[in-house]
C-alpha cells in the first residue's frame, strides 16, 4: 500500500485529511485512459475532467504499471535509496498531485498547473527529507536539493510553454526548500518536531499560487 503511505505522510506533514484514497482513483492500464491520453509516455500522469458550468471534479492519477512493481520490491518506507529515489519520486508526485487537488476540491479553490507543480516539487524534498531522517536518525539529507534540482532535467519533448511552467515551479521549489534546509540545520529536527517550520509548511500549502511565490520571495 505504498501510495497510501505517501498519502498519509503528506496528510500528517500539511494536516490534511481526506475522504478518499488514492487507490480509489488509480489507473494502470493506458487502454482504460480517455482516448487523448492513451498514447502518453510518461511514467505518471493525473488527468482531471470539469463539465462546463458544473462543480463535480473528476480525477484519475495513472502510474506505470512496472514503476509500481519496482516500489514494491524496493519499498521506498524500508529504504530510501539511489536505486529507488528515482521511482519514489514519480509516485511522489503523482500523489501529491492528487492530494493538492482532491483537498481543494473540497473547499472549492482553483488551483493553477504553475501552483500544482510548485508543490509537487516541494512535497518531494519534505517527504524525501522525512523518510530519509527516519532511516537514518543520525544523517542530515544535504544532498536532497541537489539531487532534486540541480539534476533535474526538463523533458525536452514538452512544447516551450509547458517547459517554461516546469522550470518556473522548480526554481521556486528550490529556493523555498533551500530555505526549509537552512532552518532543519539550524534546529537539526525532523520536520514534524521543528513546529515553526512545520507552521509555515502548512500556511504555504492553502496559499494560492500568487501568494504562494510572494512568501518565497520575502523567506528566500
Amino acid at each position: 500500500m505504498l501510495l497510501s503511505h505517501i498519502q498519509e505522510l503528506l496528510g500528517a506533514i500539511y494536516d490534511v485529511r481526506l475522504a478518499h484514497n488514492v487507490y480509489d482513483f488509480l489507473v494502470t492500464d493506458r487502454a482504460r485512459l480517455p482516448a487523448a491520453a492513451r498514447r502518453g509516455t510518461a511514467d505518471e500522469e493525473l488527468l482531471v475532467a470539469q463539465e462546463p458550468g458544473q462543480a463535480e471534479v473528476s480525477l484519475a492519477l495513472y502510474l506505470d504499471p512496472a514503476l509500481l512493481v519496482r516500489l514494491q520490491h524496493a519499498d521506498p518506507f524500508v529504504a530510501l535509496h539511489a536505486g529507488n529515489l528515482a521511482d519514489c519520486l514519480t509516485a511522489l508526485e503523482g500523489v501529491s498531485h492528487f492530494v493538492y487537488l482532491a483537498f481543494n476540491a473540497t473547499h472549492d479553490k482553483p488551483v493553477s498547473l504553475l501552483e500544482l507543480e510548485l508543490q509537487a516539487e516541494v512535497d518531494k524534498f519534505v517527504a524525501s527529507y522525512s523518510l530519509l531522517r527516519r532511516q537514518v536518525p543520525g544523517h542530515f539529507p544535504r544532498e536532497l536539493p541537489r539531487l532534486l534540482f540541480e539534476r533535474a532535467r526538463v523533458d525536452p519533448a514538452l512544447d516551450a510553454p509547458r517547459a517554461a511552467l516546469y522550470r518556473e515551479a522548480s526554481r521556486y521549489a528550490e529556493r523555498f526548500c533551500r530555505h526549509l534546509e537552512q532552518g532543519l540545520a539550524r534546529s537539526r529536527a525532523d520536520i514534524g518536531a521543528d513546529a515553526p517550520l512545520l507552521a509555515e509548511l502548512r500556511r504555504f500549502y492553502r496559499l494560492n499560487t500568487v501568494h504562494k511565490r510572494a512568501h518565497i520571495e520575502r523567506a528566500a
